[in-house]
């Protein structure tokens, strides 16, 4: 066998730089949970001596961190006060808690990959599953904050404008079921935004459930939206107006069953929204960084949790639309349409 010099020096560079940002990631999560970041938010140039001051740190470890923060391009330096700067960009990214683009959260479910890797391990030497609740508790809180700030930039701006009359009936009115809820920010982005309406979120995971129940209660919406622990295919059927998937139909054993009950449970003029990681159909449509982080995500969690339902699919989070449009007209919904498409999801509008 053959060595290609310079083919293995630029794998090896690659892999060097993919170890640097996994130990970047660890100082993004430091940043982030002590306040490192808002702490310069807005401050323009500061010594490392007022980052700990206003962080309330000791000062030798935030110098440090402020070296690999700048090593790694998140922080700028200026070498001849040797002082550090959040510009407004960087602090958009990393210090914005409500801006869509706020990133250091997605870190928790790297941190809760790493944590559950013997269970990983462990079902690709046997083929079982591990489902949602098995694994380590920072993936919850971490897939909720990454996706809530997705939501709130476009889900009711957005998305719901695509949907054919769904934004006109929400105004006047309506019934609304978010399958796989989670934490519940969807369900209370959507009762923020349409208080005529009523908000049903289902989700199998009791911890989620409690979570979604306090954010109802935070965001002052506990009038109209209720979160219960229910299946897929068990919750009641109330007619009604806008069925919603959020993130998590490719996550399911039986997608068809769950799309199948979602289409009994609507009112006549229903429509089903199904929310999914943006794929191509082919494997070679999807070789970008998102492709590569769906298909890592979807490995130890998306799959491992359909095998644990031992149902009929195990679809991926990187399915794409052919498999998707598949699902629901097998599941009886005449009529179906992408209705939109961003980097990060694919928009799909269905009905009877």
């Amino acid at each position: 066998m053959t060595i290609d010099q310079q083919k293995l020096d630029t794998l090896v560079g690659r892999l060097i730089g993919e170890i640097s940002a996994g130990y970047g990631g660890v100082m993004v999560g430091l940043g982030d949970r002590l306040g490192l970041y808002k702490a310069m938010a807005g401050a323009g140039p500061v010594s490392s001596q007022e980052v700990a001051r206003r962080s309330g740190c000791a000062e030798r470890y935030v110098r440090e961190w402020l070296n690999s923060q700048v090593a790694g391009g998140y922080i700028d330096y200026h070498a001849a006060s040797r002082t550090y700067e959040l510009t407004p960009e960087q602090a958009t990214v990393l210090a914005d808690e409500l801006s869509p683009v706020f990133l250091p959260h997605a870190w928790q479910i790297v941190a809760s990959m790493w944590a559950d890797e013997a269970k990983t391990l462990a079902a690709f030497r046997t083929g079982e599953g591990v489902s949602w609740g098995e694994h380590d508790e920072r993936l919850f809180c971490g897939i909720a904050a990454f996706y809530r700030n997705a939501y709130s930039a476009s889900l009711v701006k957005d998305w719901l404008p695509m949907l054919s009359g769904v934004t006109d009936k929400l105004e006047k009115g309506a019934t609304v079921a978010d399958i796989g809820c989670g934490h519940g920010h969807s369900t209370v982005l959507l009762a923020k935004a349409f208080p005529e309406s009523r908000f049903w979120g289902f989700d199998t995971h009791e911890g989620s459930i409690e979570i979604a129940r306090r954010v109802a209660l935070a965001a002052g919406v506990e009038d109209r939206v209720s979160f219960e622990i229910e299946k897929a295919d068990s919750y009641a059927r109330r007619g009604y107006d806008l069925v919603c998937f959020f993130d998590c139909l490719h996550d399911m054993g039986r997608p068809v069953e769950a799309v199948r009950y979602a289409a009994n449970a609507m009112a006549d003029d229903g429509t089903l929204m199904l929310i999914e990681p943006f794929a191509g159909d082919r494997v070679e449509e999807n070789i970008n960084p998102i492709g590569r982080l769906y298909y890592a995500g979807s490995t130890t969690m998306c799959c491992a949790h359909a095998i644990s339902e031992k149902g009929t699919h195990v679809l991926g989070a990187q399915a794409g639309p052919g498999q998707l449009e598949a699902i629901l007209t097998s599941a009886g919904l005449g009529t179906v349409r992408r209705a939109g498409e961003t980097p990060f999801n694919l928009i799909i509008e269905a009905r009877r």
